[in-house]
Order: C-alpha cells, then structure tokens, then sequence
C-alpha cells in the first residue's frame, strides 16, 4: 500500500480523523471528496481510500490539502473484467456492474490491515454503500459508519416503502399505465410506474442487494447529498420510519469556492468562446455509464437539429466509438451546435451564464449541479434510481420537464427525435420552461443557504460530527 499526499506539518494536530472510502466510480467518488474538504476545514484529519489506478484523479483534487491517500490492490484476473479496469466508467458494458461490485470484498483484508493501523484514532469512517463489506471492519473495531449512496431522501424513501407495502409484485405492463401505476400510501399524491424502480435483481445478484441493504441497516446513518428544505416531508418521515437516521450534508459540491471565469478558460477555451457567442445553450449530456444504442444517438442528433436551438452535445467514449451521426449532421448545425468528443468539467459549463438548459440523464450528481448553477433540467432518466430522482425534479422541485419515452420492438425504452424537439423547445423557449427556469433559481438560493454558516445542511454537519465523535473524544480526555 502506498500513501502519496503526506499530512502537511501542524504544531497542533486534530485528534478526530475521518476514514473515507467511495465506490470506484467517477459519480461515487466526487461527492466524497467534496467532503473531505467540508471536513478538513474543520480540522478533521481524512484518510481517503482507493485503489492504484483511481489514486491519480483523487490525488489531484486534493494535491492543495493535507488528506493522507491509501491505495488498496484491486483483485486481479476477475471474471469478465478485462485487467487494469478498476473503476464503473471503464467497464465493457454495464452488465457487468454487480460482477464488479461484488468483487470489491477481495479488498476488505487489505482494507482491515489498514484500518486497524490507524488506530485509535479513527472516530468514525463513510463508505459507499456498495462497500457492503466495511460495516464489518468497522464494527470489528468498534467504529461507526456512515453509508453513502449518491442519492435523494426521495428515491431511498419511496423505495423503501414500495418494498415495505409490497407494491411492486407482478409484471409491469407498458401498455398499462393504469396496471403500471402505483401509489405510496404516506403519498397518495405521488403515482409511479413500477418500472422506474430498480428493485428486481436477478438471482445472481440478489445477494448482493442483500448484504448492502443489511449493512446500511445496522450502520449509522445515511449520508444524503441533498438539503433538508429541498425535501422535508421525505427526510422526516425516512428518519421517523427507520432506524439508520439521514443525513442532509449537501449540495456538497458546494463546498468549492465559486468558479471564476479563469478556471473556465483554462478548462475550456474554446468552448467557452463558442458559448459566448451565443444567446441561448441547451447543454446535452448522459453521464457515464448509460448505454445509448447508435439508433437513439440518431434521433437525438435528428431531435437537436430539428429543434433549431443552440446546443453543446458532449459524448463519451464509448459513445464515440459506436457513434454514427446522421450525414452532414455536425456541418448543417454548425453554427448553432457542437458536438464535443473530450472530457469536460460539467459544473463549469452549466455555470456559463448561455447556458440555460440540460438536457440530462438525472444521475444525482448532475441534477445538483444543474440546479446549484439556477440551469433548469430536461429529464430523460435512462437507469438505476434515475426515474425517481426525475420525478422529484419535475414533480416535486417543479425545476424540470420530463421528456416522454415509448417502448421499441424490443420491449426498451426510446425517445423518437418528434418528441426531443417538441421538449427540448417547451424548455428553452416555451412558457413551462420560463416557469421552471424561475422556479431554479429559486432553488439554487435555497441549496445555498443551506450549506453557509448556519445553514440546515452546515448545522446537520455540525450534529453528526458531534454525535460520531462521542466515544473517541470522550476515549482522548484518559
């Protein structure tokens, strides 16, 4: 094991230390190490977990801070997992997702030698909830644990209760939406498709859910990137209805300091001169882990052009290999539209003040971003929990337009370009789309707040930092 970034010297060292360990994900990991510096701040010493090939990225972000670094071996030669792939992103295809996850327990005897080294200063340590396995290390040791799963209350909650009331047994009927439709008993005004819940894993997986569904239960709590105004009904009643409390910490990606115009220039040039150019942008992105057929790619490319907005559409890689855009496509929107085939910074272009859509996959992640940067949403939510958190953005933060899928020949969801464009121009220039565009910024204040001195999420902060801390406080005064 290796251990990079050394804390940097201090006369006075902070006793409480915070062990942190993401999922090798991208949308996993950046939460996290946002709250390595909400907590560094607070001289809290962080040790952050990961594995050799993810250290580089969580490195660099926290090159300008004293978190220590410990890189873990990643199992090598695992079934269908070609070798050097340590991180979700990087995956062939994501079938291949709970092979993955369930092969990250190979690193818990690695992880325990490490943790128990840094005894016994550890007050409490915050795991992915796909990490199902460090519950034991922790309790082994007498640690607390905090889970995070890089999702709303909201969709944790109303997941919960689906499950509880039995509501999603039997077989979703597409061409019901009556059959379909479900309602939540605390909510009865809330109707939801059984499909948009991802809650039927397969046998092979069923173990998988399980354990980190036991884990979550008998750990500490919850740590939610949200803010408790932006859902209190489903934060009281989760913390009422379960043991393991939620915690509202966020939008932890709040706990950067505002992005100047230099730091998008030096991201971004060209983009960005393209964007001031502009009056009006719908930003297009799918995160990256959606699996996008070349025949959706067609009609979204068909949907954008006919639309006649101004658009900046970024693919990932494994889109641009498959990808096959209609003929003359890029040269026919070329004044209007690119498309882009690099990694950009996302927060910095959704804070582009021409930016006044996303057109987005409603990973978590992206909708704080969206809506800490006042740009309203265009949900095409496309897996995981990403159908619920798109009901909570049109439905219950009213800062969004859905767009509407139909099912294709081969019983999939798909977006015809007729219903993109009629969409994607209700947002950019329709009424709704002024409506939520207020409704934004609206929002954006609020998430604000909550983070500043005093704020719902600053306090909350504050409480469980308190509360984990009890025993190794009370441990260090002896």
């Amino acid at each position: 094991m290796e251990s990079a970034i050394e804390p940097k010297t201090d006369p006075s060292p902070p006793k409480r230390h915070v062990v942190i360990f993401p999922f090798m994900s991208k949308g996993h990991t950046i939460p996290l190490l946002h709250l390595a510096r909400l907590l560094l701040r607070r001289r809290i010493s962080v040790t952050f977990f990961t594995t050799s090939a993810n250290r580089p990225f969580i490195a660099d972000f926290l090159s300008d801070t004293s978190a220590t670094i410990v890189s873990l071996p990643f199992p090598e030669k695992l079934p269908g997992i070609p070798a050097g792939v340590e991180s979700t992103d990087q995956l062939p295809c994501m079938s291949l997702f709970h092979s993955f996850a369930r092969s990250t327990e190979l690193l818990k005897p690695h992880f325990d030698i490490a943790l128990r080294n840094l005894l016994p200063h550890v007050s409490f340590i915050v795991s992915d909830g796909f990490l199902w396995w460090t519950l034991d290390s922790a309790a082994k040791l007498g640690v607390p644990r905090f889970v995070s799963y890089g999702m709303p209350t909201y969709s944790l909650l109303l997941t919960r209760l689906a499950i509880r009331y039995g509501l999603l047994h039997g077989n979703c009927n597409d061409d019901d939406e009556v059959e379909d439709s479900i309602t939540i008993p605390p909510f009865p005004r809330i109707k939801i498709r059984k499909k948009d819940f991802d809650t039927a894993p397969d046998r092979s997986n069923f173990d998988f859910v399980t354990k980190a569904a036991e884990a979550t239960s008998r750990s500490f709590g919850i740590l939610v990137n949200s803010f408790y105004e932006m859902e209190k009904d489903f934060v009281d009643l989760f913390n009422k209805e379960y043991h393991c409390k939620a915690w509202c910490i966020g939008p932890l990606l709040l706990a950067e300091p505002n992005l100047s115009q230099e730091n998008h220039v030096n991201h971004h040039p060209w983009i960005y001169q393209w964007l001031d150019q502009k009056s009006s942008v719908l930003y297009v992105a799918f995160g990256t882990q959606a699996e996008i057929s070349p025949q959706q790619m067609k009609e979204i490319a068909k949907g954008l052009e006919e639309s006649k907005v101004s658009f900046v559409w970024v693919v990932r890689k494994k889109e641009q290999r498959d990808i096959e855009l209609p003929d003359g496509f890029e040269e026919r929107v070329r004044e209007r539209g690119i498309v882009v085939r690099e990694w950009v910074e996302q927060r910095e272009i959704l804070m582009h003040e021409k930016v006044k859509g996303f057109l987005s996959h409603c990973g978590w992640n992206s909708v704080l971003e969206s809506v800490c940067a006042a740009v309203p949403i265009l949900a095409w939510p496309m897996m995981a929990e990403q159908p619920l958190n798109a009901k909570m953005v049109v439905e219950e933060l009213k800062v969004g337009i859905r767009v509407e899928e139909e099912t294709n020949c081969d019983g999939k969801s798909f977006v015809k370009w007729e219903e993109l464009k009629k969409k994607v121009k209700e947002l950019m220039e329709g009424e709704m789309g002024r409506e939520v565009r207020k409704k934004v910024k609206e929002v954006a204040e609020m998430a604000r707040k909550a983070v500043g001195e005093g704020g719902s999420s600053w306090k909350t902060l504050e409480k469980l930092i308190e509360e984990a801390c009890k025993g190794v406080d009370h441990a260090s005064n002896y």
